[in-house]
């Protein structure tokens, strides 16, 4: 059913367009017949505005992967730095979450480990919503921030670092094998807020895949069963993602169009002083306006990602966009 009302809010979409399209064609024929220059004029606007509704239309098409419909984690680890980059991964974690939530998402906190004074030393949100992971999927990387520390009593500039990953839900239509005797479970005490019962009970769950090192854990429920569940959850997810990533560097790599988006690559820096500026390194689309992209406005450089995957690097195709 879910696949079905996807297709069926497509095809509308597209005969929503070529109607438009059509009527205000016709408009302008029969403005011209009659010398209403007014008709002409108002049709012709409203084609002009289409462009951009087509614009959007080609790039949701884009969303066609395995995966990109299905809801998203959102795990976000502060660099080298101390409290200043703890508070650069709080700050980005608020940045999707109200991202997410303006596009009518749901958000749930997945864990959170908080920083030694401020901010958080890793975070982990769980997104719900259609092509919520086509969306984000290319926001994994380094993030780089460069401010006056409000941690500094001298005032002086600081560089942050904090990574990004995102993998996404894998849900009942992608088979995952996992062999459990490869999965080393542990468990420990919940740290940071959560009462009493949750800070002195071995609730929290961590799952170690030991043939490809990769680590999921889960603290945020009372109960360990609920944490084990969502840990086994996000291993399957993120061994699906990882899959997913070995298969595109490899296409990438046949057709000589490799770009460094994985973990551990700078994908975007966002500059409050001495200037204000977002620039994302891949595409070189710019924003003059920090304050509305860490306040979630991030649009702008999730389609030029988008863009830029369809017509490989190049700026043309990003002042087409804009």
């Amino acid at each position: 059913m879910r696949a079905r009302q996807e297709l069926d809010d497509q095809i509308n979409r597209y005969l929503q367009l070529e109607t438009t399209l059509t009527d205000n064609v016709e408009l302008i024929e029969l403005g011209e017949a009659e010398n209403d220059q007014d008709i002409v004029t108002e049709a012709e606007n409203v084609i002009s505005g289409l462009g951009k509704d087509v614009a959007k239309a080609q790039l949701q098409a884009l969303l066609s992967g395995e995966a990109d419909a299905n809801d998203s984690y959102v795990e976000i680890h502060s660099g080298a730095g101390g409290t200043e980059s703890q508070d650069w991964a709080h700050m980005l974690t608020r940045m999707y979450i109200r991202w997410a939530e303006s596009k009518g998402h749901k958000v749930e906190v997945i864990g959170i480990t908080p920083g030694d004074e401020a901010g958080y030393k890793s975070a982990t949100i769980l997104v719900k919503g259609h092509n919520a992971y086509g969306w984000l999927k290319s926001e994994s990387g380094v993030h780089r921030l460069v401010r006056i520390s409000p941690f500094d009593s001298n005032a002086r500039r600081h560089t942050s670092f904090a990574s990004v990953w995102i993998y996404p839900v894998v849900d009942d239509s992608i088979e995952i094998e996992i062999n459990e005797s490869d999965v080393r479970v542990d468990t420990y005490r919940a740290s940071g807020a959560g009462g009493q019962h949750v800070n002195t009970t071995d609730s929290a769950v961590r799952l170690t895949h030991i043939p490809s090192g990769i680590v999921a854990q889960c603290q945020n429920e009372r109960s360990q069963h609920k944490n084990r569940a969502t840990a086994w959850s996000m291993l399957r997810a993120r061994l699906y993602e990882a899959e997913l990533q070995r298969r595109e560097e490899e296409a990438q790599a046949e057709a000589a169009k490799k770009t460094d988006i994985g973990w551990g690559h700078q994908i975007r820096s966002y500059v409050l002083q001495p200037y204000q500026m977002v620039k994302d390194l891949r595409t070189a689309v710019e924003s003059s306006n920090p304050s509305a992209v860490l306040d979630g406005d991030i649009d702008l450089f999730l389609e030029a990602s988008l863009a830029h995957k369809l017509d490989g690097p190049g700026e043309a195709q990003v002042e087409d966009l804009d």
